[in-house]
């Protein structure tokens, strides 16, 4: 079993800053794809930003350039910079990691952390 537990949420104005963190624990054997997806209310879970096994990074196209993604492979973590936030950010941000040992392959969502963009 995989946990993920999300840090970094909060209330920001716009055009601020926020910096999301996600840890990975348990039986980890291997992480492959990591990263962020959100959901607004009333509105479905979209993804944010994935930084894939082999290096890549993929954005949601409307936040290219305001968010960055990375992520550290040997303390299985996955930090999301978020700038020049805006009202329509306020989502809950959640992470999402794509588990595999020898025998299958798992996703895993943490529990989700608020952001909240108002002035």
């Amino acid at each position: 079993q995989v946990q993920l537990v999300e840090s970094g949420g909060g209330l920001v104005q716009p055009g601020g800053s926020l910096r999301l963190s996600c840890a990975a624990s348990g039986r980890i054997f291997s992480i492959h794809d990591m990263g962020w997806y959100r959901q607004a209310p009333g509105k479905q879970r979209e993804l944010v930003a994935v930084s894939t096994h082999d290096g890549r990074t993929v954005y949601a196209d409307s936040l290219l350039g305001r968010f960055t993604i990375s992520r550290d492979n040997a303390k299985n973590t996955v930090t999301l910079q978020m700038n020049s936030l805006k009202l329509e950010d306020t989502a809950v941000y959640y992470c999402n990691a794509e588990h595999r040992d020898d025998k299958e392959v798992k996703w895993y969502w943490g529990q989700g952390t608020q952001v909240t963009v108002s002035s």
